[in-house]
């Protein structure tokens, strides 16, 4: 007779709300785990075996309201919660995070939680707390990629790879944007009760497995803010010009710099390369065209300033995750032909 299987230990689920925060990156993680092991069962009429004890807290035990107007109420007071398995922290507005991490006891709380052998998980724009908070020092993180580098700036020992939805460096999680908060949950069901049940939870909520990486849904921002003012000039040359063959020797003599030093300070200035710069101008004119009309992919390499396209596909996926027609797929309003896939 086969021995039976060890009944799994439901592990406990702290969700943290914060004040003017995004509500969604609360109430979705909560509905996941909440999820796990129960609604697939129910819609099956099998027996519900929850994996998860999902409770909700704040930093002073009262009801928040988030940046919608809707208000969340929390269970807890966090200074309550002497242990959890699992933290996630939900997002705050990013101009708030300085002033709640200075005036509550947030950051020493996640040090306690974390110290006592919680795995700690932050959310779009609230992975600022816990890198406050030291946790992701030397660790690989991710965040929304319109935060990404003044997050970089602040926090220069953190491993930031914002191209990534879902980032596990050590039980310290991050997630990138706040619908990211699904792939997230979605991620730690499948770490911690494997592939089936977190499989099923996606089928019962009728959304997809998580997702690996967010760089084809960012604007292009191929520039910093930075006062190097001949820069400058040669950014906004390459953005009028990004179509043309544009050498690197032509422009930095138009500078009056040597190839090297211009290199150099165009990196400096930019955090890429010029070349790199140029790719990304040429990519992300070539995602506008893809949006908005049904022009074959072959036209839109020639447009933008390839000819090969075979070389523009592979520039496309290296910069946006997807091939051209993926991208148009996902992204464009119309139906395609399957002649241009």
């Amino acid at each position: 007779m086969a021995r039976a299987r060890a009944k799994r230990p439901i592990l406990d689920v702290t969700v943290l709300l914060l004040e003017s925060g995004y509500a969604s990156t609360a109430i979705a993680p909560i509905e996941v785990f909440h999820s796990a092991g129960e609604l697939w069962n129910m819609l099956r009429g099998e027996t519900p075996a929850p994996r998860f004890r999902v409770r909700t807290a704040s930093v002073d035990g009262r009801m928040v309201q988030s940046l919608c107007g809707l208000k969340l109420v929390a269970e807890l007071d966090i200074a309550d919660i002497e242990r959890t398995d699992i933290v996630v922290l939900s997002a705050s507005r990013i101009e708030l995070q300085e002033r709640i991490a200075r005036d509550t006891q947030i950051v020493p709380w996640l040090k306690k939680m974390h110290s006592g052998g919680a795995q700690v998980a932050g959310i779009c724009s609230g992975v600022a707390f816990l890198a406050e908070a030291g946790l992701l020092d030397g660790r690989e993180a991710t965040t929304h990629w319109g935060v990404a580098d003044m997050l970089r700036d602040r926090y220069p020992k953190v491993l930031w790879r914002p191209e990534q939805f879902v980032t596990d460096d050590g039980g310290v999680l991050c997630s990138g944007g706040v619908y990211a908060s699904i792939d997230l949950s979605l991620y730690m069901v499948e770490k911690h009760c494997g592939h089936e049940v977190a499989l099923q939870c996606a089928k019962a909520l009728l959304v997809s497995m998580p997702r690996s990486s967010q760089v084809g849904y960012a604007a292009t921002a191929p520039t910093r803010p930075h006062a190097d003012a001949p820069i400058r000039k040669a950014e906004d040359h390459l953005r009028r010009h990004f179509r043309d063959g544009v050498a690197i020797q032509e422009l930095a003599e138009r500078l009056g710099m040597s190839p090297r030093n211009f290199i150099r300070r165009f990196k400096a200035a930019t955090g890429r390369l010029p070349g790199e710069y140029l790719q990304m101008l040429r990519v992300s004119a070539a995602r506008e065209r893809l949006e908005s009309d049904g022009t074959p992919v072959a036209m839109v390499c020639a447009e933008v300033g390839y000819e090969d396209v075979a070389f523009f596909r592979s520039v496309f996926k290296r910069h946006t995750g997807m091939t051209p027609a993926e991208y148009r797929t996902r992204f464009a309003g119309f139906t395609v032909s399957r002649n241009d896939l």
